[in-house]
């Protein structure tokens, strides 16, 4: 009798091994749910995992890996991290489906139902549309994807969720690649998640971005916290004993734990104060965290710990932070103080119940664990940021980088709180202006006023804003948004509408600039054409046609009898131009010829090695004015010229968001054979002698050339700037390090203004 059972395809020890790899992975997943507060629906998780791992099947991760398993690390991340239910973690088994095979959204639909397809959708857009390869940089594709944000905000969390995995597995990828991902990380990313309340995560995603951009200064932080690590356990342990005994004491159920800054945020801030790691003196917090007797006290029972703490160590008079009364936009409360110490430290000590302890590790997601458990949340910050999101949306905008940059104002949460001429509490940005303050009420408000009542003082709209104060704003209808505004703007509703009401100021011009044109063409019998209107365009030195028409249509530029020369073919001379030869487009000042072809054949895959015969063939760039020893990376532009940017550079930040597939990864190779020019800061004790010992070490370092040197006093204390000329950041270090030594000098640090 023939057998006709079809035998069973025999595994590779690979394929067993990728089988056991996958199923752990996914065990790991369903465990996590199920210990989760959220409805036990694991069947449509498994059939998620069914399809889209069939649908990936063969396919493989740069890593080496099997592709599914990122699928599975993502819902892992939306369910344990983020703490996300069933919908969300099918969307993210699935949230590569769409873009990588032949499923379309309405085979997604049929099987999994609308919420999960839609949400699958909106994170395809994000990955092809703004941030993948083939960007398309369209602002309709990107107003798509943050109305579907701001309709399900489960979209944006599941794409953290994708990138946070992105970027914990960063290392298979080329270095192009990892400093256009990290940049775009910490340029849209992180700000994201700290305004979603994802503190942990917001916080894991600075440091790797950091990691990559700047591998060194990372390691070097990282082993200075390992080194200082046993003081801060010392600290620890003499400065919490005496709180323990006082919430004992109580009845208080708590923890009490040391949080230890991020070695990002210690680089941040050593980048922004001009400090040393030892001068960074916050690294260490002590945080409580207690579980309420009473959930409706909780608020209570903050201040009740707030005043034992106060009975033992002496409170600092400026540092108290009350986000108990007025939470931050992400949804975070707390009571924040600084003590002095029995040993003579000020510490931070942030007191939090459990529910804001994990409100604020994991943002607005957590207020459905507590919502379960019945008690009081409050969603409407969140419901507010997304609909100021929606109100950006409303103006049309010309340029999705302009979008983005608009979107980026809305994501800081550093706050104020201002009231009206009624008195009425408003929230406002750190940094917000009068002008800020009046868009925010009304967009008809803000395009007529002229002036601003702060206190009941007369004050102009560039009028920084502080907590407390009290804003009447005065209107004009004869004011009219001017231009100028845009520079001192900071909130993103009020550079939107500033931005939309000149875009369309600008096209009235443009038209009756248009119409101004074609009389003139008629007037002097020449031809109305694209080619001639071009040679206009070169011949006043813009860039584009809307700029001559709206020239001539506000009355900056008339034509004349020039241009009908020029239009003729006759030689040009006859004019004003002649008697001004230098006047042209201002171009970045280099000191030799560039080189385009030299970018246009380079091979973006590979690591450019920065050497003497590369440098002469592109630009080093005046915003940052990076030199060896700096980590850096190269930039086509768009004359097709290799620029060459600091990697810290905000500049460069911005390009790698926005121009990812342009960049190069770059190290230098110049063996001091080149000269560089270095900004030194100094500052110091006003004293007799002080100028002569600065003149004195710079004349002995022969090395050097000294280009510049400016120093002012004021109150004793003296600041300056040196400028010199170096090979790298190793000879900034020795000039730095023998101005140190001279008696009052208190600091000299490298300066990365833009000279």
């Amino acid at each position: 009798m023939p057998d006709n059972t079809h035998p069973t395809p025999q595994l590779t020890p690979q394929e067993i091994r990728d089988e056991e790899l996958i199923n752990a992975a996914f065990q790991k997943l369903i465990d996590t749910y199920l210990a989760s507060n959220h409805r036990r629906k694991v069947d449509i998780i498994t059939k998620a995992f069914h399809f889209a791992k069939q649908a990936h099947k063969g396919v493989r991760r740069r890593s080496g890996e099997p592709y599914i398993l990122h699928p599975i690390a993502v819902a892992q991340i939306a369910c344990e991290e983020i703490g996300l239910g069933s919908t969300s973690i099918c969307a993210a088994l699935l949230h590569d489906v769409e873009e990588d095979t032949d499923y379309t959204n309405d085979d997604l639909s049929n099987l999994f139902g609308p919420k999960v397809a839609n949400i699958v959708e909106g994170v395809t857009k994000i990955s092809g549309g703004i941030f993948g390869d083939k960007a398309s940089l369209q602002a309709e594709t990107f107003k798509k994807l943050l109305l579907t944000m701001s309709d399900d905000v489960r979209v944006i969390l599941i794409k953290i969720s994708d990138r946070l995995h992105n970027m914990r597995t960063l290392q298979s990828m080329l270095p192009s690649k990892q400093y256009k991902i990290a940049g775009e990380t910490l340029y849209i990313f992180a700000p994201l998640a700290d305004r979603l309340g994802l503190n942990k995560i917001k916080t894991e995603l600075e440091n790797l971005s950091f990691k990559y951009e700047h591998p060194e200064e990372y390691a070097e932080i990282e082993k200075q916290l390992a080194q200082t690590q046993p003081e801060r356990d010392t600290i620890f342990d003499k400065f919490t004993p005496p709180i323990r005994q006082a919430l004992d004491e109580i009845g208080m159920k708590y923890t009490i734990k040391a949080r230890i800054k991020s070695p990002y945020s210690i680089w941040r801030k050593m980048q922004n104060k001009h400090v040393s790691f030892a001068e960074v003196f916050d690294i260490l917090a002590i945080r409580i965290v207690f579980t309420p007797k009473n959930r409706a006290e909780e608020v209570n029972e903050c201040y009740r710990i707030y005043s034992a703490l106060t009975q033992i160590y002496t409170p600092h008079p400026q540092r108290f932070r009350d986000w108990l009364s007025n939470p931050k936009a992400n949804g975070y409360q707390a009571l924040h103080n600084t003590f002095m110490s029995k040993q003579g430290k000020w510490i931070e000590v942030q007191i939090r119940s459990d529910r804001m302890d994990d409100i604020a590790e994991q943002g607005f997601a957590a207020h459905w664990k507590y919502k379960e458990a019945g008690a009081a949340y409050d969603e409407n910050e969140l419901d507010r940021w997304l609909n100021s999101i929606k109100e950006i949306l409303d103006d049309p905008q010309p340029d999705t980088l302009d979008l983005l940059d608009t979107i980026k104002l809305n994501l800081f949460t550093s706050e104020i709180m201002v009231f009206t001429p009624k008195g009425e509490l408003k929230t406002m940005p750190a940094g917000s202006t009068a002008l800020d303050f009046a868009f925010s009420i009304h967009s008809f408000l803000g395009s007529h006023c002229f002036g601003a009542k702060v206190n009941h003082k007369l004050v102009p709209l560039s009028y920084k804003l502080r907590s407390g104060d009290q804003i009447e704003i005065i209107t004009s209808r004869t004011q009219h948004v001017q231009p100028e505004w845009l520079s001192f703007a900071t909130t993103a509703k009020a550079k939107g509408k500033i931005q939309a009401i000149l875009r369309r100021e600008n096209r009235e011009k443009q038209q009756k600039g248009q119409q101004q044109l074609k009389q003139f063409f008629a007037d002097r019998e020449l031809e109305y054409s694209i080619p001639n209107i071009d040679k206009l365009v070169a011949f006043h030195e813009l860039t584009k046609r809307e700029e001559l028409y709206q020239a001539i249509g506000s009355g900056s530029l008339t034509p004349s009898d020039d241009d009908v020369d020029l239009l003729r073919g006759k030689k040009r001379g006859s004019g004003w131009r002649k008697y001004i030869p230098f006047i042209g487009r201002k171009e970045a000042k280099v000191s030799h010829q560039v080189d385009k072809d030299f970018a246009k054949n380079l091979n973006r895959k590979q690591i450019l090695t920065l050497d003497e015969a590369v440098l002469d063939k592109c630009i080093i760039a005046p915003c940052c004015h990076p030199i060896p020893g700096d980590d850096v990376m190269g930039y086509i532009n768009a004359q097709g010229i290799l620029e060459i940017h600091a990697r810290s550079c905000e500049h460069a930040t911005k390009l790698k968001t926005r121009y990812g597939n342009n960049i190069i990864a770059t190290r230098w190779d110049t063996h001091k054979e080149k000269l560089f020019d270095a900004l030194i800061g100094i500052k110091g004790v006003d004293s007799q002698g002080v100028l002569y010992a600065i003149a004195d070490v710079l004349r002995g370092m022969s090395q050097f050339t000294v280009k510049r040197i400016t120093l002012e006093t004021t109150d004793g204390i003296f600041e300056g700037k040196i400028q010199v000329t170096v090979h790298d950041t190793e000879d900034v270090k020795l000039v730095c390090d023998a101005l140190k030594k001279i008696e009052n000098v208190l600091k000299a640090v490298r300066l990365f203004d833009a000279e």
